[in-house]
């Protein structure tokens, strides 16, 4: 984080909630009436052409405002952004709608419903994850340069299917080798628990340099992350996401969209969530997925018994009001959590 003066960050943070607010480019007179200091237009420009410098702000054109950059959006969410706390009437309806009793999908779906229309984005909510799933078999087959179908049979019912990009060509004879390997290391064991061994044991080759170990190692992981997280999520009012300027090119929807029908790169992102607790914000790039270059994900897990079943947030665009998303996610990650440990200790 850049060391600010106490006006740069009263004026970054105004700068930002302005544009926020309306969308457009803010200008130094603007600004002078919105921060309520006693500061000339010219002094604002001097103090905006330092933040400039650092990669918080930038101007779109030559003659316009400016306008918070990804660097400058993560800077006011980290340090000075002002929560704003939950009204008791949005708490009750996310609390009255949402039947724990009702099967996993359905229940998914009104959250990601109700995370919709409390925020006027996009609501996502991955599948709970089984408990105690074990991995039975694992195999390998070549697609074509530098893809592998991966397909896992889990507790002797389920079969998943995806397909892994790699750093180079593998032929079937390798994909065999690695298969025969992570079977007579993994077949039988709880997923969570090769999970574990998996990441102790890619620390531990790299230190022997098993190369065969090693990349058998690292597409089991790549291949367990998406069988983990459960495959699959529901989403909802993904069509809020049009009423946004920055959102509305038919190029950037279709690469939007086509990525939502596809779902392996979200639940690729989805999953790096699982690992940490409360609220994370992916900011534009920060995902590292093109096509949410211009959107905004606010996640929070959600769980039973402090086990982690899966994870819910938002998606949308980097100026979404993060004051007002970020308490909704969190009060509806708790929310959901509450309503399953109850349904999970009530009596048979």
């Amino acid at each position: 984080m850049p060391e600010l003066t106490e006006r740069a960050q009263f004026l970054l943070k105004a700068l930002t909630e302005r544009y926020i607010r309306e969308g457009q480019p803010v200008g130094s007179r603007t600004l002078a009436r919105d921060a309520g200091l006693r500061l000339s237009p010219a002094t604002i420009r001097n103090v905006m052409a330092d933040l400039e410098e650092l990669g918080l702000v930038s101007s779109p054109h030559t003659s316009a405002g400016r306008i918070p950059t990804v660097q400058g959006y993560r800077v006011f969410v980290d340090t000075l952004l002002s929560v704003k706390p939950l009204d008791d009437a949005l708490l009750n309806e996310l609390r009255t709608n949402l039947d724990a009793d009702s099967e996993s999908r359905d229940l998914v779906a009104t959250v990601s419903s109700l995370l919709s229309d409390a925020t006027r984005l996009a609501g996502i909510v991955t599948l709970p994850r089984r408990k105690h799933a074990s991995l039975q078999r694992v195999e390998f087959l070549p697609l074509s340069e530098k893809k592998v179908l991966a397909i896992l049979v889990i507790s002797d019912k389920e079969v998943r299917n995806c397909i892994l990009r790699t750093e180079q060509a593998y032929s079937a004879a390798e994909l065999q080798q690695y298969s025969n390997f992570l079977n007579q290391q993994f077949a039988g064991r709880d997923i969570d628990d090769v999970r574990g061994r998996l990441l102790s044991e890619l620390r531990e080759t790299r230190e022997t340099l098993d190369r065969m170990m090693a990349t058998a190692l690292q597409m089991a992981d790549q291949v367990l992350g998406q069988a983990e997280q459960g495959s699959d999520y529901v989403l909802a009012g993904q069509t809020n996401l049009m009423e946004f300027q920055e959102l509305c090119n038919v190029a950037t929807l279709r690469h939007l969209f086509e990525a939502f029908n596809e779902k392996r790169q979200i639940l690729h992102l989805l999953d790096q969530c699982v690992e940490n607790e409360g609220v994370q914000i992916f900011i534009g790039e920060e995902s590292g997925y093109q096509m949410l270059d211009e959107c905004s994900l606010v996640t929070a897990p959600y769980s039973v018994d402090g086990q982690v079943l899966g994870v819910l947030g938002v998606i949308g665009p980097t100026r979404m009001a993060y004051e007002r998303v970020i308490p909704i996610v969190d009060a509806t990650a708790r929310i959901l959590s509450a309503a399953l440990n109850s349904r999970n200790k009530a009596p048979y």
